[in-house]
C-alpha cells in the first residue's frame, strides 16, 4: 500500500496542522504559506490512519475548490479519498435537509431558487402587495432579495440593512418588511427555498433536533472548513453545532484576509473560535511560497498594526527581490500611462501578459486605464465590475451623445427613449417613426414633459464645435435625474460619470471620442488566441476583492491614497477601517517578484470627498504612511513634476471652482472669526 513521507513534503508548521487530529484547531494560513496542500494531505493521512473517508467532512466556499482538494488527494494517497464527504455549506445543507425535511415541515422534493428565480418569486409578491404601484419609487426586486439576504446572513435586523446600505429606503422599511413575510409564506406553500433558507433551516434543524446533531457528529467525526476567516455568522454557527458533540474540527484561515463583510463574512469568526471551543490547539504556517521578502517586509508592517490580529510574520527563503516601488503621478491619466508603459516594458523583458494584474479597491478606478491599454492595443480581461464601455449608465449618456451627433441612429434613439418613465417600445418606436416621417412629432412633445426637454437638450449641442466633455457636461443634469430612477444603486454609479467626463476631456472632437469609445475590445480576440497557446493570454484588470487567492508575477495597486484605499465610504467604524487595512493587506500579497503601488497627484473624481465637482491633491494611503513604511520598506518615485504647481494645471483647477471655493473661504472667515 501506498505510503507518504510527510516530513519530507511538509514543512514543520504544516506537518504539524496535518499530523493533528483529535479536537479542536485553528491554522491560522498566512497568505501564500500552503493552506490548500495542508487540507489536502491531512485529507490523505486521516485516510492513511484508518478513519473512514464517509467520515471525514470538508467544507469549503466553490463546489470546485472541493472538487479539486479530493481529487488531489486521491492523487496523494488513492481512490479511497474520493469518497470523502466534500462540497460547499449549501450543497450539504440541500443533502442534510431532503433527508430530514419532514421535521422541517418541508417536502422532500422543494424547489431550489437561484438568485434570478428567487428575484422573480419576491416581485410577484411585491406586485400582489400593490407596492408596484407606490407613488414614490419602490425599491426593485433585486435590491430587496440583496437586503433580505443581508439581513439574514449578518443576522441583523433589515431596517439595520436599509439604513446602511440603502438610506434612500429607509421610508419603505415596514413595507420591505411585509414583503419578507410574504416572500417566506409564498415559498412555504410552493415547497421552495432560496440559497439562504438552506442554511437558515439547517441551523433550526442542528438546534432544534438533538437526536439528529448526534446522528450527524456519530457520521460525521472529523470536520475541516476551509476559508473559515469568509463564513458568515450562519455558516460558523453551522460549522460549531455539527462538531459540538466531539469537536474534532479544524478551521483553516486567516485573520489578515477577512475582506468580505459586505458578503455577511464575520471577521469575529475566526478571532473567536477559540473562546468557542477551549483548549483549541492553534497553528501557524508563516513560511511564505509566492512572495520575495522585501515585499514580505511590506505587508507583515501593514498588517502589524491590525488592532485584533493572530501574530505571525511571514517570510520565505528567497531573500533576493526588489523592494515594492510607489510612484506618485501628476494625475490619473498619467497614473495609467505609467503603468500602461512598465508593462509594456516588462513585456520585453519576457513577462508574459497573463502573469501580470492591475488591482485596485472599486471597478470604477480602473476606467482611465481600460481606456489607455485599448488604445495600446493590451488586452485585459476584467474581474471585479463591468467594463467601463459595457456599463448600462455609461451606455445611456453616449446614447445622447450619439444621438446628438447622428440623428439617423434608431438604436440609440430607441435607448434614450425608453429612459423615459411611461416611454415603453411602442411609444418609442412611433416618435422614432415620427421623426423619419417628419410629422406628428409635435402631439408626442405634447403629451410627455420629459420626452420635450429632451429635444430641448439635442437642439442645445452641438457636436460639430463642442468638445465631447462640453456636450457631456450638458448631457449630466438631464439624464441623473433618470439615473436616480432606473438604478436603485445610482450612488455607486456616479463615479464613473465622472471618469467619462475625465475621458471625455481628452479629446477634441466628438467623432474621435465615439469612435474610441466605439471600438470592439480586442479581449475576444485574444482569448480566442489564448486557448491555442497560453502566452497570449491577457493581462488582469481586477479589485482586490475578486484577486483573493490568486498571484503574479507582477502587481500593480492603483488609487493608493485616502478615500480610494481605505475607500472613503469605510471609513466611519473602526472595523471598516481595520478591513480596509486587511484589503491593501490581500492586494499587496498577491505579487510574487513585482509590486507597484501608485497614485495620483491631482485627484480630478473629488465625488468621494465633496459634491461640488472640481479638482483636490490627493494624501498617500494612511497604511503606508502609518509607521513610515515607506521610508523603510519602498522605493518611492515620481512620475512626473507633481510638485510643480503649474505642470499640474492648477490654475485651471481653480478656475473650474472658483465660486465654490469663494463660498467655502467666506465660511472659515466666519467661523474663526469671533476665535
Amino acid at each position: 500500500m501506498k505510503k507518504i513521507n510527510y516530513q519530507q513534503e511538509l514543512n514543520p508548521a504544516q506537518l504539524q496542522a496535518v499530523e493533528s487530529i483529535g479536537g479542536p484547531h485553528l491554522v491560522i494560513a498566512g497568505a501564500g504559506s500552503g493552506k490548500t496542500r495542508v487540507l489536502v494531505h491531512r485529507v490523505a493521512y486521516l485516510v492513511e490512519q484508518g478513519v473512514m473517508p464517509e467520515h471525514i467532512l470538508l467544507l469549503t466556499f466553490t463546489r470546485r475548490a472541493a472538487e479539486e482538494m479530493l481529487r488531489r488527494a486521491s492523487i496523494l494517497l488513492d481512490e479511497r479519498c474520493k469518497n470523502v464527504a466534500g462540497g460547499t455549506f449549501h450543497s450539504f445543507a440541500n443533502m442534510i435537509l431532503r433527508k430530514y425535511a419532514k421535521l422541517l415541515e418541508l417536502n422532500n422534493n422543494f424547489t431550489i431558487l437561484d438568485t434570478a428565480d428567487a428575484e422573480d418569486a419576491l416581485n410577484l409578491v411585491r406586485t400582489q402587495l400593490g407596492f408596484h404601484k407606490s407613488e414614490k419609487r419602490f425599491p426593485r426586486k433585486h435590491a430587496i432579495l440583496e437586503a433580505i439576504s443581508k439581513s439574514i446572513n449578518k443576522s441583523v435586523d433589515i431596517a439595520d440593512v436599509l439604513y446602511d446600505e440603502y438610506p434612500q429606503f429607509i421610508e419603505f422599511t415596514e413595507e420591505i418588511k411585509k414583503i419578507r413575510q410574504e416572500y417566506n409564506k409564498y415559498k412555504r406553500q410552493k415547497s421552495l427555498l432560496d440559497y439562504d433558507d438552506l442554511l437558515v433551516y439547517l441551523k433550526n434543524l442542528l438546534t432544534k433536533h438533538e437526536q439528529v446533531r448526534a446522528s450527524l457528529a456519530a457520521k460525521y467525526k472529523y470536520i475541516m472548513v476551509d476559508e473559515y476567516q469568509d463564513t458568515n455568522k450562519l455558516q460558523a454557527h453551522i460549522a460549531c453545532l455539527l462538531a459540538a458533540d466531539h469537536t474534532n474540527i479544524m478551521v483553516v484561515g486567516d485573520d489578515a484576509q477577512s475582506i468580505y463583510s459586505f458578503r455577511g463574512a464575520n471577521f469575529k469568526n475566526i478571532i473567536d473560535f477559540p473562546k468557542i471551543f477551549p483548549g483549541t490547539k492553534i497553528i501557524t504556517l508563516e513560511e511564505n511560497y509566492r512572495s520575495t521578502q522585501p515585499i514580505l517586509n511590506l505587508t507583515n508592517a501593514v498588517i502589524a498594526r491590525a488592532k485584533e490580529k493572530f501574530e505571525k510574520n511571514l517570510y520565505t527563503k528567497k531573500k533576493d527581490g526588489n523592494n515594492p516601488v510607489f510612484i506618485d503621478c501628476p494625475d490619473e491619466n498619467s497614473q495609467s500611462a505609467w503603468v500602461a508603459d512598465k508593462i509594456l516594458e516588462l513585456r520585453e523583458e519576457g513577462v508574459a501578459l497573463k502573469d501580470i494584474a492591475v488591482l485596485f479597491r472599486s471597478g470604477w478606478h480602473s476606467n482611465d486605464l481600460e481606456i489607455e491599454l485599448s488604445a495600446r492595443n493590451l488586452p485585459f480581461v476584467k474581474y471585479g465590475g463591468q467594463k467601463f464601455v459595457e456599463a448600462s449608465h455609461i451606455k445611456d449618456v453616449l446614447s445622447y451623445l450619439r444621438v446628438s451627433y447622428n440623428t439617423a441612429d434608431q438604436v440609440s434613439w430607441l435607448r434614450a427613449l425608453l429612459l423615459i418613465p411611461k416611454i415603453g417600445p411602442k411609444t418609442a418606436s412611433r416618435i422614432i417613426q415620427a421623426l423619419v416621417d417628419k410629422s406628428g412629432l409635435k402631439e408626442l412633445l405634447d403629451k410627455n414633459r420629459q420626452l420635450k426637454e429632451l429635444f430641448e437638450l439635442l437642439k442645445e449641442l452641438n457636436c460639430q464645435k463642442d468638445e465631447p466633455a462640453k456636450i457631456i457636461e450638458k448631457i449630466l443634469p438631464y439624464y441623473q435625474p433618470l439615473l436616480k430612477i432606473k438604478y436603485d444603486d445610482f450612488n455607486k454609479r456616479l463615479n464613473d460619470l465622472d471618469s467619462l467626463l475625465r475621458i471625455a476631456e481628452r479629446y477634441k472632437t466628438v467623432e474621435q471620442f465615439l469612435v474610441d469609445m466605439a471600438l470592439e475590445p480586442p479581449e475576444r480576440m485574444f482569448l480566442e488566441a489564448a486557448k491555442k497557446d497560453r502566452s497570449d493570454a491577457p493581462l488582469t484588470l481586477s479589485t482586490i476583492h475578486s484577486a483573493k487567492g490568486l498571484e503574479w508575477h507582477t502587481v500593480f495597486i492603483i488609487y493608493v491614497a485616502e478615500g480610494h484605499l481605505p475607500s472613503y465610504l469605510s471609513l466611519e467604524t473602526e472595523d471598516e477601517i481595520e478591513e480596509e487595512r486587511r484589503l491593501f493587506y490581500v492586494g499587496s500579497t498577491r505579487a510574487k517578484i513585482n509590486l507597484f503601488l501608485l497614485k495620483p497627484h491631482i485627484d480630478r473624481s473629488p465625488r468621494s470627498f465633496m459634491d461640488g465637482g472640481g479638482s483636490v491633491f490627493t494624501q498617500v494611503s494612511r497604511f503606508l504612511e502609518q509607521g513610515n513604511l515607506l521610508d523603510k520598506f519602498v522605493d518611492v518615485q515620481s512620475a512626473g513634476p507633481t510638485d510643480e504647481l503649474d505642470d499640474v494645471g492648477l490654475e485651471d483647477i481653480i478656475g473650474e471652482n472658483k465660486n465654490r471655493n469663494k463660498a467655502f473661504f467666506e465660511t472659515i472667515e466666519e467661523y474663526f472669526r469671533d476665535e
